[in-house]
């Protein structure tokens, strides 16, 4: 079950926390995975960990140039994606009431934006060949709302729903489309909580800890393989129980 093997995977906002657990065990289950994120030297450096063949693009998603760009550069090295991954994102939190419009809109445009003209451009080719599958990290945020975040949670209830209206379109093409809504995952970010936040954020979790990556990443790895061929347009909750409430 779960085997990737010559499977091309393109998984945005790869440096990250989750991002790495996504490429380590996609790599490890066989597939050929195509990097992409902002800092070379993180790439170069995840990209020689990798246990699979891979490759890297250095590209800021903040612009349709780029984007084109970026997808140039996939066909330019002869890839056909088998698997789009967008895992890329960025917060600005602030109370709405304060909020610039910078922080507002940036967040809208990585987030929302960006991920919908990289889809479009790597989705042609997936619907030419009749297979692929798409997945999009989107968060609890984005279905619960949390105060501060009101353009983070703005920008994934939109991928939830652009998602659900791609699904239909694309379902007759052997193409699936889902989300994966994490929950509190222990990264970096989360390493900065103080304990009083923590204890906060675990009591309204009923399995009582934070998820780790590679709880994300085993939800990728499912929802990327041909045992979930019969899913689509849907959100799997990655969040120890805490969207029930």
């Amino acid at each position: 079950m779960f085997s990737l093997k010559n499977k091309t995977v393109f998984l945005t906002g790869s440096t990250g926390g989750i991002g790495k657990e996504i490429a380590f065990q996609m790599s490890s289950l066989g597939a050929k995975i195509i990097l992409t994120g902002t800092n070379e030297e993180r790439l170069k450096n995840l990209s020689n960990k990798l246990p699979n063949e891979n490759d890297y693009i250095v590209s800021d998603l903040n612009n349709s140039q780029n984007i084109e760009d970026l997808t140039n550069q996939i066909i330019e090295r002869g890839y056909l994606i088998d698997i789009l991954i967008n895992n890329a994102g960025i917060t600005k939190d602030n109370l709405f009431l304060r909020m610039k419009e910078d922080e507002w809109a940036s967040v809208l445009n990585i987030n929302l934006h960006s991920t919908v003209l990289l889809t479009q451009k790597i989705i042609k080719g997936m619907i030419k060949r009749k297979t692929g599958r798409i997945l999009f990290i989107t968060s609890i945020i984005g279905h619960s709302g949390n105060p501060g975040q009101s353009n983070y949670s703005a920008s994934k209830a939109g991928v939830a729903a652009f998602s659900k209206s791609i699904a239909a379109e694309v379902a007759s093409r052997g193409i699936t489309v889902n989300c994966i809504a994490p929950g509190f995952i222990k990264t970096p970010m989360t390493d900065k909580l103080t304990d009083d936040q923590q204890d906060k954020i675990l009591k309204n979790i009923p399995i009582s800890r934070l998820g780790l990556p590679s709880d994300v990443a085993s939800a990728c790895i499912y929802l990327s393989s041909d045992e979930a061929s019969f899913v689509t347009g849907t959100t799997l909750h990655v969040n120890g129980g805490m969207g029930m409430f």
